[in-house]
């Protein structure tokens, strides 16, 4: 899977992206990510990429002219030969980010390019233009898209082949099967006076699963109750 990231903060997105799970996939080749600095493609002397908005109002608007050059570089087919492509931008506008369309879009794409905007945003051109999906991660409003970016990039990378060790790791855990997951534990078996449940030490796998699955419900009707009336 690759991954090709346009912003105006590379060093942001590389430091997160290049630590834990995410950063030992990209060592060991499961995935590729590339970050693009679009004041690289700017035309202007001093590398600007925005202006005043048309219409008049406050704050900058980022230019659509650095944006498609850097676009073009990450797609031209020399240096880039994947077929199935997507560009998504992160913007609260866009639908809320869910753990099923980042399993679909594991799955259906082998080229994800994103593009962060800041400031006021960008001008609504180069989305006409380019982008073929908007997200969210959320009914809130951040300074850019960089942060939204590295959280698309890190849920979506989980589930591509050989980035965890196995896909258990992701096939029971929460909002996969739009149920939260049941509660865990570890060692040592009594902490502060509480004792981690008798089934779980108990050896039969059956009444483990059994317990894991009534938690889970449970869980999701206490906290999430909104996922129980979306099924």
């Amino acid at each position: 899977m690759r991954f090709d990231i346009m912003t105006l903060f590379p060093d942001l997105v590389s430091t997160v992206l290049g630590e834990s799970i995410i950063g030992r996939a990209v060592k060991a080749g499961y995935l590729e990510i590339n970050v693009h600095n679009i004041r690289d493609y700017s035309e202007d002397k001093h590398r600007r990429v925005d202006d005043t908005p048309y219409g008049g109002g406050m704050g900058m608007v980022m230019s659509p002219v650095p944006i498609y050059s850097c676009f073009s570089s990450i797609t031209d087919e020399k240096t880039n030969s994947c077929k199935r492509r997507h560009v998504i931008y992160m913007s609260p506008q866009g639908k809320v980010l869910t753990q099923q369309r980042a399993m679909e879009l594991s799955k259906n794409y082998d080229n994800i390019v994103i593009l962060c905007g800041h400031y006021e945003g960008v001008d609504e051109r180069i989305i006409e233009e380019i982008v073929d999906e908007e997200i969210s991660i959320g009914d809130y409003v951040l300074t850019g898209g960089e942060i939204p970016a590295c959280i698309l990039v890190d849920a979506v990378s989980r589930m591509v082949e050989g980035v965890l060790a196995s896909e258990e790791c992701y096939e029971s855990e929460s909002l996969t099967d739009g149920k939260l997951e049941y509660p865990q534990y570890t060692k040592p078996y009594e902490w502060n006076g509480r004792k981690v449940p008798d089934v779980l030490i108990s050896g039969n796998h059956a009444k483990i699963n059994q317990w894991r699955k009534e938690q889970s419900e449970i869980r999701t009707k206490l906290k999430r109750p909104d996922l129980i009336e979306k099924q």
